[in-house]
């Protein structure tokens, strides 16, 4: 019977990997702060709503990866 849930599940990936979603959370963290600031300039409030959404999926998708790597090892060189 499989009893592991898949929060427990254990797996590694290559350092390569690692760097390349590091790299994208750090893109989409420096992205929403920067939509953010541009708020202020925007004027209509429709656009103000879709573009706080847009700020809310970057962070959100910074988060999902960022529990990713927390749960996953990394691979070492060579194996």
């Amino acid at each position: 019977m499989f009893s592991r849930t898949v929060a427990q599940e254990s797996f590694e990936i290559s350092p390569r990997f690692r760097r390349s979603l590091e790299e994208r959370i750090a893109r989409l963290e420096r992205d929403a702060e920067s939509d953010e600031a541009r708020v202020a300039e925007l004027s209509c409030e429709d656009h103000i709503h879709r573009h706080m959404r847009l700020v809310a999926a970057q962070r959100t998708e910074a988060l999902r990866m960022r529990l990713f790597l927390d749960r996953a090892g990394t691979r070492l060189p060579g194996l």
